[in-house]
């Protein structure tokens, strides 16, 4: 300021204000025109009051600034007392006076802006003199206990800061919001206003809101998965080379994750400064997950949830925050407390669908409150849980989503180009079909600019590899409530015990569905980035529960387990067995249990309770089949197989009835959809003879086979090839009563089919297309019959079969091997081969013998249902129905209920007829008695 009306300017050039009103005084009162310090106030006020453009705030900032720079030079000199307290009185009106500015702008002549007067100086440069400085926020927060009207101030300009950020993107000035927040955070009183804000959150705020509308909100909202950016990214994104895509993902990562640090620097602040502080905090966490269950729904309507770039920041903040509990030793996994989830936790699990137990049990269950109180582990551990399912896990389906929706939409586009040639003709509808087609591919364009911004967010390293370490804390603790058990410093036993107190049962599924998510997507998309500890913890997670799987109730959810499995041990990334196969075939744990799980699991995915449960069982059991076919050559999973076959027969008895269900389906609907193809196509030949619409029909049904044979071949070979494994491995087990004549007769009847006199009909253009090697398919099968061959009872079996067994079939088969397909088979397989077919005539010619001797058979002694002579008769106990023990062993293999009344049945239910086989044995002993005394009568040789 200056009492000069000629000075513009001082020594260091800052411009100069002329106060009249104070020189006028001065003047009337006839003292020296000379500024005093008792003078100060007046002339700080008249010279902010008439500032021209400069807002009040504006000159009087720059003079706390230029007053308190001088006030540290001259402390630094030998100057005098007085001169230090003008300065110091000077300092403090300016405070007061930027306060005022602040607060009531009216004093100095200017109406109420609608935004803070100090949101733009929130925003300079902390260092220039419009910036806002640690020293200014420091002495204005002190003052807040003698001035009431700061802190609401403050805390206004803070609430203006979100509003203005909330209009911002990436890709705008968003930065300097980030910048000015976790620089006001540095001071625990305005943190505490902050936290207790309503707007920080509202009970009402909805989820679709909560980015906009809430303090923190626009903050997270700071994404490339924003509005438009993903298009500025990716522009074109049709013509984009793969490494410009590439280096367009590093560099969205790169800001990314820069702004996700930031985001954890506040958060911190913010939870660190107080208790109350630290519970909005998590109040905040816990509204994100909570409101945003339509997240996870069938179709998201994207108008009611929060976008998918809010909640991967939401969840990678969480991830951070729980990086100090997990250490590589877990030694604070004991922290987590289960009883958190029955002490009205933040985390709202009321509707979650449970692991094992109903809505009546789970509410019954959760009815009852836990003591204690919930320490800040358990509160992170839960919402971090919870984050991930609705916020990264998501985002991941929803790429998914997206994906399949590409692919759709790009195929409708080809078809509706096919009708360009109907408009050619017509300029107007033409421009107008070209409109329409411009309009799917801008769409594909944005959908595909989407997909890469997701997939740049998502297949960040550092990121997974902080999701997976969350996740192995997860598998820990999973293991530990499932078990009983303190892993890892314990071994898991299994089967697991029975649970009596329900706590694992009435766990949310999601809990489970996190950790199959997260290293689904990381062994799909960067299986590098797995580390040994976390393959063996997956392993034995995966193994564990399978291996008692009764402890979850939906079979989905355990197929994920077998698909983290398979997906881990399909080789990939220069390895034979992908990144868990050499784990698998070394793990005790593995060896010993592995195979077993894997079946049982084969049993049960044969009624999953969704109405596409028969198409599912053949995705999970090809998965399962990839799975054995990795860890088959590891020669201690045979023998623990074999050992368990023969001390546990019920189980693998079952396992192999639906094996052979699998092939005798498999086998049928790809080879008939050969044939049907060689059919059409052979009609299709001379389409001039067809009329129009018949021709029509015709080639949907070819197209239709085409299919079908496609969908079913590649799921036949390794049907029948894990049919060539357990033959070898398990030969008994297919040689049971209830099972061995049924594989006799698939086996004879395919066999027939590939090489009798209908193989002709087998012939298809271009067989490689539908994976289809006849050869090798006979070849496979012919392998089942020699691992079987040293078994009287499948020998038998195949004489017996009187509807395809034709000893025809076994020359032409070595006929083909020796002289089509020379080299698939060794001599001395062919040779093993042709001795089999001799045993297979001498059994039929045996056994056919055998029944004319014993002519007619009395009725009573024949199966009901298989029409043959009884060995061992039983009595169903309701039906009173007598039939053979092997008849109904088989029947109920894949129906539980009595074939005459429906009742329910199960073999330790029936009576054996001891009356009735002691007749049938008295019976065959009087025919054969017969039989020789009549060859005794007949043998006239000497002697």
């Amino acid at each position: 300021v200056t009492l000069d009306p000629t000075g513009t300017s001082d020594g260091h050039g800052h411009h100069l204000h002329f106060i009249k009103g104070v020189r006028s005084e001065l003047e009337d009162q006839e003292q020296p025109i000379r500024l005093r310090i008792d003078m100060l106030d007046q002339a700080i006020l008249e010279a902010a009051s008439s500032t021209g453009k400069l807002t009040p705030l504006d000159y009087l900032l720059g003079c706390w600034k230029r007053v308190l720079r001088q006030i540290r030079h001259d402390r630094g000199t030998k100057t005098d007392g007085a001169r230090l307290d003008v300065l110091k009185e000077a300092k403090r009106l300016c405070m007061s006076y930027c306060i005022f500015a602040i607060t009531m702008p009216e004093m100095f002549g200017r109406d109420t802006p609608e935004l803070s007067p100090l949101l733009p100086h929130l925003l300079n440069d902390p260092d220039d003199d419009a910036g806002i400085c640690h020293d200014f926020m420091g002495e204005a927060v002190s003052r807040i206990p003698e001035d009431d009207t700061i802190e609401p101030a403050l805390l206004n300009a803070v609430e203006d800061l979100s509003r203005q950020l909330a209009r911002e993107t990436m890709n705008s000035n968003y930065k300097g919001y980030v910048l000015a927040l976790r620089h006001l955070l540095r001071y625990p009183p305005l943190v505490k206003a902050i936290a207790q804000s309503p707007l920080f959150l509202s009970p009402e705020t909805p989820a679709q809101d909560l980015e906009t509308s809430t303090l923190l909100g626009p903050f997270f909202a700071i994404s490339p998965l924003q509005g438009d950016i993903p298009g500025q990214y990716f522009s074109g994104p049709k013509t984009m080379d793969r490494s410009v895509i590439a280096n367009a993902q590093s560099s969205l990562r790169m800001a990314l994750t820069t702004h996700q640090n930031d985001l954890l620097d506040i958060v911190n602040q913010v939870i660190r400064s107080d208790k109350g502080a630290r519970d909005r905090m998590l109040d905040w966490f816990a509204a994100c997950v909570n409101l945003n269950h339509k997240r996870r729904a069938m179709q998201v309507d994207q108008k009611v949830v929060s976008s998918d770039g809010f909640m991967v920041n939401v969840t990678v903040c969480l991830d951070q925050l729980c990086e100090p509990f997990m250490d590589a030793q877990f030694t604070k996994v004991d922290r987590i407390d289960i009883d958190y989830l029955r002490r009205k936790p933040r985390v709202d699990i009321k509707d979650e669908t449970k692991l094992n137990m109903d809505q009546t049990s789970s509410d019954k269950f959760y009815a009852e409150p836990a003591e204690g109180n919930n320490n800040f582990i358990s509160e992170v551990f839960f919402l971090t849980l919870a984050a991930h399912h609705y916020g990264t896990e998501a985002t991941s389906q929803a790429l998914s989503q997206l994906e399949k929706s590409l692919k759709r939409m790009e195929k409708q586009v080809e078809e509706i180009e096919l009708d360009r040639h109907k408009w050619i003709s017509n300029p107007a509808l033409l421009q107008r079909f070209d409109d329409t087609i411009k309009k799917y591919k801008d769409r594909i364009d944005k959908g595909l600019s989407y997909k890469y911004a997701i997939q740049g967010v998502l297949l960040d390293e550092q990121m997974q590899a902080r999701s997976l370490q969350f996740m192995r804390y997860v598998i820990v603790w999973l293991l530990r409530i499932a078990s009983g058990s303190q892993y890892p410093k314990q071994s898991v036993n299994l089967p697991l015990p029975s649970s009596t107190s329900g706590t694992f049962e009435a766990l949310p599924e999601y809990f489970l569905e996190d950790v199959i998510g997260a290293y689904r997507f990381v062994l799909r998309n960067m299986p590098w980035t797995m580390v040994p500890t976390q393959c063996e913890e997956i392993i034995i997670l995966c193994i564990t529960l399978l291996r008692s799987s009764e402890k979850i109730k939906n079979p989905y959810l355990k197929a994920g387990l077998v698909t983290l499995l398979f997906t881990g041990s399909w080789p990939g990334q220069n390895r034979s067995k992908g990144v868990l196969g050499d784990m698998l075939m070394g793990l005790p744990l593995a060896t010993e249990h592995l195979l077993h799980a894997l079946m049982k699991f084969y049993i049960e995915v044969e009624n999953t309770g969704a109405h596409t449960q028969f198409y599912d069982k053949f995705n999970i059991r090809f998965e399962i089949f990839q799975i054995i076919k990795c860890i088959w050559d590891n020669r201690v999973y045979r023998d623990n197989l074999d050992r368990e076959s023969k001390a546990n027969v019920d189980f693998f008895v079952r396992f192999v009835n639906l094996l052979l269900n699998d092939v005798t389906f498999v086998l049928d609907e790809s080879l008939s959809a050969f044939q049907e193809i060689h059919k059409l196509t052979d009609e299709l030949a001379n389409p001039q003879h067809l009329e129009a619409a018949v021709r029509q029909q015709k080639e949907e049904a070819l197209n239709a086979a085409k299919s079908k044979a496609k969908s079913y071949m590649q799921l036949t070979n390794e049907t029948v090839a894990m049919l060539k494994l357990f033959t070898e491995a398990l030969a008994d087990a297919f040689t049971m009563p209830e099972i061995v004549q049924r594989l006799a007769g698939m086996l004879d009847y395919n066999l027939d089919v590939l090489v009798g006199p209908k193989s002709k009909d087998l012939i298809v253009e271009g067989p490689q297309q539908y994976d289809f090697q006849p050869k090798v398919l006979l070849s496979d099968i012919i392998d089942v019959y020699l691992n079987l061959r040293n078994k009287e009872a499948f020998v038998l079996a195949v004489a017996r079969d009187g509807r395809s067994y034709k000893p025809a079939n076994f020359q032409q088969a070595r006929f083909i091997f020796r002289n089509k397909a020379a080299g698939i088979k060794s001599p001395e397989e062919l040779q093993r081969w042709t001795v089999l077919g001799e045993r297979f005539k001498k059994a039929k010619e045996a056994d056919d013998q055998a029944e004319e001797d014993l002519g007619d058979v009395p009725d009573e002694f024949l199966d009901p249902l298989m029409a043959t002579l009884m060995n061992d008769p039983v009595i169903l106990p309701t039906s009173k129905t007598t039939l053979d023990r092997s008849t109904i062993r088989s029947h109920l293999l894949s129906d539980p209920n009595d074939p005459f009344n429906r009742a329910p049945l199960s073999i330790e239910d029936v009576i054996p007829d001891t009356e009735l086989k002691a007749r049938i044995e008295a019976f065959k002993a009087e025919k054969k008695g017969a039989k020789l005394a009549e060859s005794n009568i007949m043998d006239t040789s000497p002697g």
